[in-house]
């Protein structure tokens, strides 16, 4: 999931940091003459109260030293004065840039999940930087509050159950398609001498088909359900479709097949029926041919 969350906060990403800059700059007075430290720890109060999705809150002093310790819910984020941060990205972007940054996703030092961080230097009136207030917030939390996703919706949630649902149906049709061409295989006579290839087709077609909609199921499940979306690899994204339409071709070739000998000994006559069948699974491979062409031009 991370990887989705990620390409997830690449599109909101314009839309949170509007968001979270307006928060500080609307409650933290910037090149004012009276700026001091108690006011602005008063204002991180008053939004740690208002966005409970915050993680933590603190202030740099112009150098990049931390001045106070963290003001968050969870106690064993209280910590940090005097810690040096003028090497992070945040406060040396804010200090150059001159104005309120979002950093990229990175893991936090305490428990190691994705957090993102709002930087925002504070000027006096004669536009000497006085302090970086910054705040954390989990990548997670973000993306719920600025954008949530689909999943996290009702109707998302119904959409996943109702996947869910269809894909157990169809799991439960490929289990038996495979089910019946495996006792095809042994109701039949296993002579070597006098093998029927009617059966032996018919049940390679069922396999076939089973194993079609068994890579449909796992397809819909990882991506609808799962949420397991692989943007940016064009031969992942449709390797699923490819091998379905594979199965499906090879079914209808075996198909053909099984005509023209069926139709050469009983009935010559229809055996023109099997030709257009052999023209359809033709088509099929040249639609399949030019489908193909396309994305590796893509790729």
């Amino acid at each position: 999931m991370v990887i989705k969350e990620i390409q997830q906060y690449a599109e909101i990403r314009p839309k949170a940091r509007a968001y979270l800059c307006f928060l500080l700059s609307r409650n933290i007075p910037n090149k004012t003459p009276e700026i001091t430290l108690d006011t602005i720890v008063t204002a991180l109060k008053r939004i740690k109260k208002e966005v409970r999705e915050i993680e933590a809150l603190y202030v740099l002093d112009p150098k990049g030293k931390q001045v106070i310790n963290n003001i968050s819910r969870n106690p064993d984020y209280r910590t940090g004065e005097g810690e040096n941060r003028a090497e992070r990205a945040y406060y040396y972007r804010a200090v150059r840039e001159k104005r309120c940054i979002l950093t990229d996703p990175y893991p936090s030092r305490i428990e190691g999940k994705l957090v993102v961080t709002a930087a925002y230097p504070v000027y006096d009136d004669k536009g000497k930087l006085r302090y970086v207030v910054a705040l954390d917030i989990p990548l997670d939390r973000l993306l719920h509050m600025v954008h949530p996703s689909s999943g996290e919706t009702a109707f998302g949630r119904f959409s996943k159950i109702s996947y869910g649902a269809f894909s157990a149906a169809l799991l439960a049709v490929a289990f038996i398609l495979f089910i019946n061409g495996v006792k095809a295989f042994f109701t039949s006579e296993l002579n070597i001498l006098h093998i029927d290839i009617k059966e032996m087709f018919e049940a390679t077609i069922l396999l076939t088909l089973s194993l079609a909609i068994f890579d449909l199921v796992k397809a819909i499940f990882e991506e609808e359900v799962l949420g397991h979306h692989k943007k940016g690899e064009p031969d992942e994204i449709h390797k699923t479709m490819v091998r379905f339409l594979g199965s499906i071709i090879i079914a209808l070739a075996i198909e053909a097949l099984m005509l023209v000998f069926k139709f050469a000994i009983i009935d010559p006559e229809k055996l023109v029926y099997a030709v257009y069948l052999i023209g359809g699974v033709t088509m099929l491979l040249f639609g399949l041919s030019i489908y193909l062409r396309s994305i590796s031009k893509r790729s």
